[in-house]
């Protein structure tokens, strides 16, 4: 049995997709944000980025890692909170405001919106969307679990990882003070970072945002142009962020997708009408949408 033909690609003109993406964007009466890796890689924050990783983690570059996709690597518990404590420092907790989130919210501020995200960095809330309207099923680098788990309570890590760095060398990548290593505080025993590796991932501190976007979207009726904005999701996780946004568009029928991926992004053909694949980076695209402002132009000297 042979294969049918796939449908020929539409042509890709940036400007012209984007010129797209702003008329689906002012017609849409509510917008789903949905990202995935793709979109804080973008930003700045490539886990595959192997100078940045020799930058940041010289010792375990020595011992032939390349990148920060290091869930299941044995490493000695020194070695590995050592890794945790420069990652999450660089990734989570960096204060500096980052242009690429902050164009995606100007383009949407306007608009009735939520956010869904499989990233655990926290740029979303970081650069000025509403904390309560972010849903991160897969968890936050801001918290920390008991591995067995003996409770459903998580912890800040902002005070672990500033205690940790205070013990790290750079030199052999591990925390030198064995007593800062972290134990549960309610049974003594090992910890983990709250982030979905496992059937151990204690998801209570993320509930309650998914309830409040699923009353959301209970509230989207029939006739809502619900527009779903998907940047950086490809098939590592495809059930987190993107067939719940193909089932979306296909439950709402005035939804919209736009699939921004320059690797992956196909759209399924029963939503070729109501799907725009955009095969570009995702600062691409947001660089096109809401160009950076122009630099303020250099005082002219008045003659004395």
């Amino acid at each position: 049995m042979t294969r049918p033909t796939p449908p020929a690609a539409r042509p890709f003109d940036l400007e012209t997709t984007a010129a797209t993406v702003r008329t689906w964007l002012d017609e849409a009466d509510r917008v789903l944000i949905t990202a995935g890796a793709g979109l804080s890689a973008s930003a700045g924050y490539d886990y595959a980025d192997t100078a940045r990783f020799q930058e940041l983690f010289p010792a375990l570059h020595r011992l032939g890692l390349r990148s920060r996709y290091l869930v299941g690597v044995p490493l000695p518990p020194a070695l590995l909170w050592g890794y945790w404590a420069v990652h999450i420092d660089d990734i989570r907790f960096d204060s500096t405001p980052n242009p690429l989130y902050q164009r995606l919210r100007t383009l949407t501020d306007s608009k009735d919106h939520w956010v869904m995200t499989s990233n655990v960095d926290a740029l979303f809330a970081r650069n000025g969307f509403a904390p309560d309207r972010v849903f991160t099923p897969q968890g936050d680098y801001g918290r920390y679990q008991c591995t067995a788990p003996c409770t459903a309570t998580t912890w800040d890590t902002q005070p672990l990882i500033e205690r940790l760095l205070s013990a790290y060398d750079s030199h052999t990548g591990a925390v030198t003070d064995p007593a800062t290593l972290p134990r549960c505080p309610n049974c003594g025993g090992d910890v983990e970072i709250n982030i979905r590796i496992g059937p151990e991932f204690v998801d209570a501190p993320y509930l309650p945002a998914g309830h409040r976007l699923q009353d959301w979207l209970n509230a989207t009726n029939v006739d809502t142009r619900l527009l779903i904005l998907e940047f950086g999701a490809g098939f590592n996780t495809p059930g987190v962020i993107r067939h719940p946004g193909e089932h979306l568009t296909r439950v709402f029928p005035h939804a919209r997708l736009v699939r921004v991926n320059p690797t992956h992004p196909e759209v399924p053909a029963d939503l070729s009408d109501r799907a725009l694949p955009v095969p570009a980076d995702a600062g691409q695209l947001l660089n096109t949408l809401t160009p950076p402002p122009p630099a303020p132009a250099t005082p002219s000297k008045t003659p004395a």
